[in-house]
């Protein structure tokens, strides 16, 4: 996750905390902002806010690195969310999860 001001709080977030940016339809704008998710994956389970969009339509503006539009259905976890699943660090970027809101 790239750092930069998020959307949720216009804060930064270290890669300590467990945060994550929805795409554009799950986002579903701004009603999940600053609410927990259930991460589950690897036979394990983590809860993280929700601080972001990963813009699904438009891409990226300069704060954000100017990435590309993220894939619908994504969910853009932080380190420490990858770590608590203990997903290996090969497996990291595209990894199959589900989530529930918490």
């Amino acid at each position: 996750m790239v750092v930069a001001l998020q959307e949720c709080d216009n804060k930064y977030h270290s890669d300590n905390e467990k945060v994550v940016a929805l795409s554009t339809g799950w986002y579903n704008h701004g009603s999940r902002c600053l609410k927990n998710i259930r991460i589950n994956a690897n036979g394990r389970s983590v809860l993280a806010k929700v601080v972001d969009e990963c813009d699904s339509v438009n891409g990226c503006d300069y704060d954000h690195d100017y990435q590309p539009p993220c894939h619908n259905n994504i969910v853009d976890a932080s380190p420490a969310v990858w770590k608590a699943l203990e997903i290996p660090k090969a497996d990291i970027g595209e990894y199959h999860i589900t989530w529930s809101e918490a």
